[in-house]
């Protein structure tokens, strides 16, 4: 797993599709789901730690850049 779209494959298995058309919430919803899914032990503990990594890390670039729109 190296991307939020490897995410989204992950989460596909499960039958978890998430569209909302604001990609900050779309990822903090997978975040949220990834969490439930490994609390069900659902998932291994290295797919769950991958998929948060990726998550996190997407939500800080895409944070980042809006906060860089802000101070223009």
């Amino acid at each position: 797993m190296r991307t939020v779209y490897d995410v989204q494959q992950l989460l596909k298995k499960f039958g978890t599709f998430i569209y909302i058309g604001d990609r900050l919430a779309e990822l903090e919803l997978m975040e949220q789901e990834i969490q439930e899914l490994y609390q069900s032990q659902c998932m291994t503990q290295d797919d769950y730690q991958m998929a948060i990594l990726i998550l996190r890390s997407e939500i800080t670039v895409l944070t980042d850049k809006q906060k860089g729109r802000l101070r223009k």
